[in-house]
């Protein structure tokens, strides 16, 4: 076999140069276990971008945005979101303190950001729109996304009833051109013979917000899985659903393809909870079912194995499965030695009849490091998080920060017992704090953990709510030894 020779410093320096350019592009995923001897040191990256969608297309939304990067003030950097006309939305001014915005009806804005020195490590933001009536009715919540160029949206649909819209939001100062493909139960939905494949262009730091009934006319499927590439460029993509006399809400992408994954935090008074998964290769795959609750982990009674046809669109109705408990997802591979790679999302309802609303929550990747969601509220019970620990006992650190208008940071510690789902209703929150605040939480020892919070604001006697998972803010990369070859960092 042939072997690299080592690079020289010079490479070696713009090679890092390169690394820490963008977080949302250069940090790595959970290190292996022998990384400490592979990697070198660990650096905060240097810089991070956020792209944001426009919230909603209602007059009588009301938005609030909420911005942060934890961890504790030292050294110096800036951060700020700003729509597309230059008015700047958001902007922290120091690790560990949030701060919040609001925007009122249909004409709030994409925001694009980039956030450089100490604010850049693990910067996040959150945005929350609640619209009391109407089509769109319901409580919308999404975490602005780190931008790139893949992004898989099990759980969509083109049937009658739904309006399904996926937003792109181009950060950047060129052009991106993005691919939108839909898979249904048999395959790719394709348009009508002799149509030309459709390129999306979006403008920069703007966003494009594409309905996706349109692209395969007279073809109404429940259940679709979209797969956005780009061409050129990158964006931030996040897909909003609203369902007619249902709700809304936004999905947001799943976790890349694995042969096991995990949906934390699936409410406990869930009333309809539908899985949908997908397999982007040539293989079947064969899915066993269970899901980890307070006591432990059980099979959903007549849903143990859900098959999923490679290149196909599967889908399981699972009807009240929490049964009053918290309970996430848990889905492996009938055989382990032949894993295959899937994507998957889940449609949750929380309350019946015209008192409904609904949620998705995707296949999240683990906690890993560190991980926060903003924009949690002090209400009584507003704000509740869901922990999943796989494989092994973990110890996590959740740190709830400031409000927005003030307040102590509040810590605690616990232990999530392997094959179990711990759920902290309330959630922790700052001693005396007002506004919107931030929950961190940080894996201490043991095994990976998956979470999501739960953020609950009823309405006229609707249980409006929005799931969003934790994933793994990347804010350090791998800094190699003068003499180490790069390639063991890739």
């Amino acid at each position: 076999m042939k072997q690299r020779a080592p690079l020289t410093l010079a490479a070696v320096a713009a090679a890092l140069a390169a690394l820490t350019a963008v977080a949302s592009l250069t940090a790595p995923a959970a290190a292996p276990a022998d990384a400490k001897k592979t990697a070198g040191t660990r650096m905060p990256v240097e810089q991070s971008v956020l792209a944001c969608p426009a919230p909603s297309s209602s007059d009588i939304a009301e938005t609030t945005y909420t911005s942060l990067t934890p961890g504790t003030a030292g050294g110096k950097g800036s951060a700020r979101l700003s729509a597309k006309d230059g008015k700047t939305v958001l902007e922290p001014k120091e690790p560990g303190k949030p701060v919040g915005a609001t925007a009122s009806g249909a004409e709030a804005p994409a925001l694009t950001g980039v956030a450089s020195g100490n604010l850049a490590p693990g910067w996040t933001a959150q945005q929350t729109t609640k619209v009391a009536a109407g089509q769109a009715r319901g409580l919308l919540g999404v975490g602005c996304t780190a931008p790139g160029t893949d992004f898989w949206f099990p759980g969509v649909s083109t049937a009658k009833g739904r309006q399904d819209y996926i937003h792109l939001t181009n950060p950047d100062d060129t052009v991106a051109e993005v691919d939108i493909k839909l898979y249904g139960p048999d395959g790719l939905l394709k348009d009508k013979p002799g149509t030309p494949d459709r390129v999306i262009q979006v403008d920069p730091h703007s966003t494009a917000r594409v309905l996706l009934s349109p692209l395969v006319p007279d073809t109404q499927v429940a259940d679709v899985t979209a797969h956005v590439t780009t061409g050129s460029g990158r964006v931030g993509a996040s897909a909003q659903i609203s369902e007619d006399g249902v709700g809304a809400d936004w999905l947001p992408a799943s976790t890349d393809p694995a042969g096991s994954l995990v949906l934390p935090g699936i409410p406990a008074d869930a009333t309809s909870v539908r899985l949908v998964a997908y397999a982007p290769g040539d293989d079947d795959a064969e899915l066993n079912l269970r899901l980890a609750g307070p006591g432990g982990a059980i099979t959903p009674a007549g849903n143990e194995q859900l098959h999923v046809k490679a290149g196909m669109t599967a889908s399981v109705d699972l009807k009240d499965v929490t049964r009053g408990e918290t309970g996430s997802l848990l889905l492996t591979p009938a055989d382990a030695k032949k894993p295959v790679p899937v994507v998957a999302a889940v449609r949750v309802v929380r309350g019946s009849g015209a008192k409904q609303e609904l949620g998705f929550l995707p296949a999240t990747s683990p906690v890993g490091a560190r991980a926060t969601v903003a924009d949690n509220r002090t209400d009584d019970k507003a704000t509740a998080l869901a922990l999943t620990a796989v494989g092994a006992d973990a110890r996590v650190r959740v740190t709830a920060s400031p409000g927005t208008e003030g307040g102590q940071a509040a810590v605690r510690e616990l232990t999530v017992k392997a094959g179990t789902t711990q759920a902290l209703s309330p959630a922790p929150a700052p001693t005396g704090g007002k506004g919107a605040y931030a929950l961190t939480i940080e894996t201490l020892s043991g095994g990976p953990v998956h979470a999501s919070r739960t953020l609950t604001l009823p309405q006229d006697g609707i249980p409006m709510f929005t799931v969003q998972p934790f994933s793994d803010d990347r804010s350090t990369v791998a800094v190699p030894k003068p003499s180490q070859d790069l390639g063991v960092l890739f």
